[in-house]
């Protein structure tokens, strides 16, 4: 029996891959770990409760229909992960399909109240900035994900990262300044 390259990348897939699907316990057990971060993952970046629970119950479908799955914790949450931001990513795309191409109806929408309103909660201003910006400041700074976990689930390259996290940071420090929650605006530090 000769050894080729094919097997030997058959090997490394192997290796990270199970081949025999989860059992009813593990998935029970990985299911209690990783659903909460999971749904408030996917809820705070599609910002409606119920679209994140669907979204969660879909990657759970979408991960059980596969016929191998990551054989470690680490990978198996991290494509959880992967399935819930693209799946948010398709969400953001059909959304953005059917809405209206008005701009003054995005502008008109926003009182002076629902404005004083939004500007006390950082999570809604989190909202203002792109869903990339989003999931790239929620994937780093709320899930506390490593670059590399992030480029796994995002499908950026690593090195990229950090410019633009960088820039994520940027734009949601001047939509806190916008609603008045930057420490500037807010008269701290001065």
């Amino acid at each position: 029996m000769t050894f080729s390259a094919a097997a030997a990348v058959d090997a490394v897939v192997a290796s990270h891959l199970s081949r025999v699907p989860m059992t009813e316990s593990e998935f029970v057990d990985l299911y209690a770990r990783t659903s909460a971060p999971l749904a408030r993952y996917l809820r705070r970046l599609t910002g409606n409760l119920a679209i994140a629970e669907d979204l969660l119950q879909e990657a759970y479908l979408r991960l059980l229909s596969q016929p191998r799955v990551p054989a470690d914790e680490a990978h198996r949450r991290n494509y959880l992960f992967k399935i819930g931001t693209n799946l948010a990513r398709d969400h953001f795309r059909r959304a953005w399909r059917l809405e209206p191409l008005d701009p003054g109806a995005a502008a008109a929408g926003v009182t002076s109240s629902s404005a004083a309103h939004d500007a006390s909660d950082v999570w809604m201003v989190l909202d203002r900035v792109t869903p990339r910006d989003r999931e790239l400041l929620l994937l780093a700074y709320v899930e506390g994900l490593t670059h590399q976990e992030i480029s796994q689930v995002t499908g950026l390259m690593r090195a990229s990262l950090k410019p633009l996290l960088y820039r994520a940071r940027k734009r949601f420090a001047a939509a806190l300044a916008d609603a008045g929650l930057s420490p500037v605006a807010a008269g701290v530090g001065r």
